[in-house]
């Protein structure tokens, strides 16, 4: 059975950074540095770098590089790797690279576009975890990868692979969390990748969050996290409650994921830029939106002292 609120690997509330960019588009190093220290220094254990929110799908290898040993340098915490792609022998190569520029582990995600069968995404992964000495984070993103990495398949990671340790889960489906967290050795770790089901996979054990809005409200996710642990579930669900708005921000059908995160790093004092297209820029009317979420967390906060 998994964690049971051990000291987590990574701490609880970690953030799938940003990867911010100049006007013209080009990788931005001086603010990638400056955001990681405000985020170490506003509530968060850990960061995760060139994951889906950083758009790792647009960095070439060199601004990966570039960037992983920018942002390892600059922090404390843990600095987690996204060295994952839908190739393995590229995935094994950038995580040989990274796992020498000191990472403190890699995330690696289900391969996208190519739809493998289970047997293909436990060998992939397999590879990547034998690349290196480092722990390795399994992330589950179906909507994004075109193919659920299996609760067996899972299993069979965190039993068979040693340095297989934990899970990033973005799959939408907790009852099948549920059935895993029953089934891997103690001390895996289950992350929720989908802040919005934070609160319910602390109850399977979950050890915290590699969050989008914990860019802007890391500390609030502490206190959620903290109290359920303590066995303060109001507490917790009231700061849910609180963090609700925020989760409904950070990614919509017109506004995908991490749109709205560079809008309200932006709106608080940082030069992000835009996304890179496919992305691209922001819709009419977001920026005035990230305002009244951060005005309104602001007044929460207020009333919480």
């Amino acid at each position: 059975m998994g964690n049971t609120w051990g000291m987590a690997l990574f701490g609880q509330v970690l953030t799938a950074m940003i990867t911010p960019f100049t006007t013209d588009g080009a990788l931005n190093i001086d603010e990638a540095v400056r955001l990681a220290k405000w985020l170490e220094n506003n509530g968060n254990d850990g960061l995760v770098v060139s994951g889906t929110t950083g758009e790792s799908s647009t960095l070439t290898d060199a601004e990966k590089l570039e960037l992983w040993d920018a942002v390892i340098k600059a922090v404390s915490i843990p600095v987690i790797a996204g060295s994952g792609s839908n190739d393995t022998a590229h995935s094994v190569h950038l995580t040989k690279e990274v796992t020498a520029l000191g990472a403190a582990g890699i995330l690696a995600v289900g391969p996208y576009y190519n739809r493998p069968s289970q047997a293909g995404l436990v060998a992939h992964i397999t590879a990547m975890a034998g690349a290196t000495h480092l722990p390795v984070v399994v992330y589950d993103i179906p909507v994004r990868t075109g193919r659920k990495i299996s609760t067996a398949s899972l299993a069979k990671l965190a039993n068979e692979v040693k340095n297989v340790r934990a899970l990033k889960d973005a799959a939408g489906a907790p009852a099948e969390t549920a059935n895993l967290m029953s089934m891997v050795p103690a001390g895996f770790e289950l992350y929720s990748g989908d802040d919005g089901l934070t609160l319910a996979f602390l109850a399977y054990g979950g050890a915290g969050v590699i969050g989008v809005a914990t860019h802007w409200s890391a500390p609030e996710h502490q206190r959620m996290i903290t109290s359920f642990k303590k066995g303060d579930v109001a507490e917790a669900r009231r700061m849910n409650d609180i963090l609700l708005e925020s989760y409904a921000f950070e990614t919509g059908d017109d506004n995908p994921n991490p749109i709205p995160s560079k809008v309200m790093m932006n709106h608080l004092g940082f030069d992000v830029g835009e996304c890179r297209l496919p992305m691209g820029p922001p819709p009419a009317g977001l920026a005035e939106r990230a305002a009244q979420v951060h005005a309104n967390l602001e007044k929460a906060r207020a009333a919480l002292r």
